[in-house]
């Protein structure tokens, strides 16, 4: 059968660790054992094939799910949430390139050498300004590597144009994001109240969102924004720093 990391709260690789078994839907705990004899007395109708161990209790509110797994819904289907949302769409960004970006009219002039920085905005940034005129917020972290890889340097050039529509963007190295615990995977977090997890292709293209409310999945989400932000940049103190490095 087929294990599923779920998630762990401990450093440098140590226990305690969830797992899903993807066939059954049943919750697989790595922990300490538990050796305790005033505890081991304690316990309620011990099988010969079962065996305790002890986890803090953040993991399992963190990690363990409460709800069934969401259905893959199309990215299309959900994109009113960026002209209907009442506060704050924040984005964790971690990819090292995107399929839409490759397939941009605005790639193929940057990569011919043009300066794609003085576009007029588009249409995301259209609703960019709209939105926080209006009193809300749009923001982001992008967590690239060393080196940037083509796709992170495309979207670093274009990253002034949100900037300039209202978007607060900010950048993280993937070597921090590692060390802070991250999340590996691309969300939006809709005014602290909904998840939407995206899930790709292998050619970076992108497939749907998962959509949660579930509170677990929620507090982990805002709990990687704060921490994110703590540390992150803004994307013209990265973009300087890129540039002293060339």
């Amino acid at each position: 059968m087929t294990l599923r990391f779920l998630g762990t709260t401990s450093d440098g690789g140590d226990c305690p660790t969830l797992y899903e078994v993807e066939e059954t839907g049943e919750i697989l705990v790595q922990g300490e054992r538990e050796t305790d004899p005033q505890h081991l007395v304690q316990l309620r109708d011990v099988k010969e094939t079962e065996t305790f161990v002890r986890v803090p209790r953040e993991l399992l509110t963190r990690f363990a799910p409460r709800t069934a797994k969401p259905e893959l819904t199309p990215f299309r289907e959900v994109a009113h949430v960026f002209t209907d949302f009442k506060h704050t769409a924040w984005r964790l960004e971690t990819r090292r390139g995107y399929a839409t970006d490759r397939a941009s009219e605005v790639w193929a002039r940057w990569q011919a050498g043009e300066d794609v920085t003085r576009d007029e905005p588009n249409a995301w940034r259209r609703n960019i300004t709209e939105q926080t005129a209006q009193g809300k917020q749009f923001g982001r972290v992008r967590i690239v590597d060393e080196p940037m890889t083509e796709g992170q340097l495309f979207l670093l050039t274009r990253a002034p144009g949100n900037v300039a529509a209202g978007e607060v963007m900010r950048y993280l190295l993937r070597s921090d994001a590692e060390r802070l615990g991250l999340p590996d995977f691309d969300f939006w977090l809709i005014d602290s109240r909904t998840l939407l997890r995206f899930a790709f292709d292998a050619d970076d293209t992108t497939l749907g969102v998962y959509i949660s409310e579930d509170p677990a999945d929620v507090l982990a989400a805002c709990q990687a924004r704060d921490a994110a932000l703590h540390h992150a940049v803004s994307a013209a103190e990265f973009a300087e720093r890129v540039r002293s490095t060339v």
